[in-house]
This record gives structure tokens, sequence and C-alpha cells, in this order.
């Protein structure tokens, strides 16, 4: 009779694959249990025999094992998963509590060196790196710094490499301070993915360094990424749009430095180790409160 609490750090309890992608788009074809769709769909990797992997996986989990009845509340970071999640099968099981970062423990800087942009961030195609690449190289006075790893390297070096566009550059891998002051020494981050992000923490720790984000409106990225506040949003996919927010936000530097303000205050406010302790705290009280009285 002990209560369980399961942290959703993906789309798993709904979607085999976890990502809510097939074959690099948005799908949702599993809703209401048609777990069947992983097979067709090739959903896992491109893979038939990984879909149908999959689909076994989610069928035992939710038809034979029942797994998921034995969760009494289930902690989403972003309210889009919460929402997603509860509309496709887990309704009022779900609280809502974002991730968090150590404010303290981060110094802010609101200048910046020069007109970089700065992305943190696995190098893959859901990420939608190619849009920003596109929409930066139509922007010769921006300097793009791309930071990350991941499958989409290669193919990313070479398109830059075959339309000439210098202001570009990949440095590979970073962490730490030597991470740390790229992204200080930006004035913007830029996070353009065209998949369901759940609360990113790139985003988050961002903010904490007084650094603005221009982000994909899509998946949790708006509820963090707010316009003319902490950053511009734009249309997911859509470099032109993307191109008009960089060139907006670029165009007043007081403006930026007042939204990495406004980040920073945002983090200390809502997004503290703090804040998330006390919000964890009432939903372990209200779940084992809930236990006694069963």
């Amino acid at each position: 009779n002990i209560p369980v609490v399961m942290s959703l750090r993906d789309y798993k309890v709904v979607c085999g694959a976890y990502t809510m992608l097939a074959n690099d788009q948005i799908c949702e074809a599993c809703r209401g249990g048609r777990y069947y769709q992983g097979f067709l769909k090739n959903c896992h990797k491109g893979s038939r025999f990984k879909g149908a992997l999959i689909t076994l996986e989610m069928y035992l989990h939710h038809k034979v094992l029942h797994i998921y009845d034995l969760v009494d509340c289930f902690i989403s970071p972003s309210q889009f998963l919460k929402d997603k999640v509860e509309e496709m099968g887990f309704k009022g099981r779900v609280e809502y509590l974002p991730n968090f970062v150590y404010p303290d423990h981060i110094e802010p800087r609101y200048s910046f060196d020069g007109n970089a942009l700065v992305y943190m961030g696995r190098l893959s195609h859901e990420k939608g790196v190619r849009t920003l690449i596109k929409a930066a190289g139509s922007i010769p006075d921006v300097q793009l710094k791309i930071i990350g790893d991941g499958p989409a390297r290669a193919e990313l070096e070479n398109y830059v490499t075959d339309e000439r566009l210098s202001n570009v550059t990949f440095l590979g891998y970073m962490s730490g301070d030597k991470l740390n002051n790229e992204i200080k020494g930006a004035k913007c981050v830029v996070i353009p993915s065209e998949w369901y992000e759940n609360n990113p923490r790139s985003v988050i720790e961002s903010f904490a360094m007084g650094k603005p984000v221009i982000g994909a409106r899509i998946g949790g990225i708006p509820e963090l990424v707010r316009d003319n506040e902490t950053g511009m949003t734009f249309i997911s996919g859509d470099e032109k749009d993307l191109s008009e927010k960089i060139n907006y936000a670029l165009a007043d530097d007081e403006r930026i430095k007042r939204w990495g303000q406004n980040a920073r205050r945002l983090i200390e406010d809502e997004y503290s180790a703090q804040k998330h302790y006390q919000g964890l705290r009432a939903i372990y009280d209200e779940v084992l409160a809930n236990a006694r009285q069963t």
C-alpha cells in the first residue's frame, strides 16, 4: 500500500518511441491506444523490427501488465506534457512541476561580445538546427555558434560548406566553464526545435545566465520564452519567421539586456531549487494524504 509517484521526462507513457515523432514528423497516431501504429509507421529509427518491439512493449505495459495503473501520480516538468498525457488517457493523474537550477551558483552576464547567437544541444533533425542555419545564413552580420554533437552533424557541416556560410561555426561538444563562457558572450540563445520539447534545461540555464532565448513556438518552449519579455518565439520550422525574429531581437541592445534581466528574474522567482522542493513536498504530501483515505 505504498503510493507511487513517477516523474515524466518524455512521452513514453503514450508513445513507444518516447518522442511523438515518426520519420522526423510530429505523430499522435497511437492516440486512443492504437499502439500498432508504431509498427505500421516504422516510427522507431525507421526500423520495422524496432517498431514491432516498441508496439509489443506498449501493449504489454498498457493492456497486459497495466503497470501505469499502479502509479498514483505523475509529475510533468511542462504544462504542455501534462496536458498531452492527460488528453491521451491519464486525466487527473498528472501534476505540473518544472525543472530547476541553483541561481545562487550562476553569475549572470547582461553584456555580450558582438552579434553572436548560440545553439547548444543535440544535432539531430528534430532539433531544427538546419532551419536555424538557413535563417542565420540570411543575416551576414550575425555569428552563429553551434555547440553540440549528434547524428546530423556531418550533414549540417556539409550544408554550411556547400552554401558558403562563413558566419556559421561548429564548436562541437562543450561543458562546464567553457560552455558557460560561450553562452554568456552571446546576445541570444536560439532553441529552434521541431518536436514537442518538454521543459528544456537549455532555456532555463540560459535564463539563469542572463541570456534571452529565441525559441520555437512548440511543446513547452512558450511556457518559458515569453514574447518581448524573456525573448521571442517563432513558428516552428519557419526559417523566414525565425530570421525576422532574430533581426528584431538584435536591433536593440538595450532590449536584449532587459530581456536577459527579466529572464534571470523569472528563474529566481519560479525555477529555483527551493521553489521546486516546495512543490515536490506539496505533491508528496497530497499523495500520502489520499493514500491514507483509501
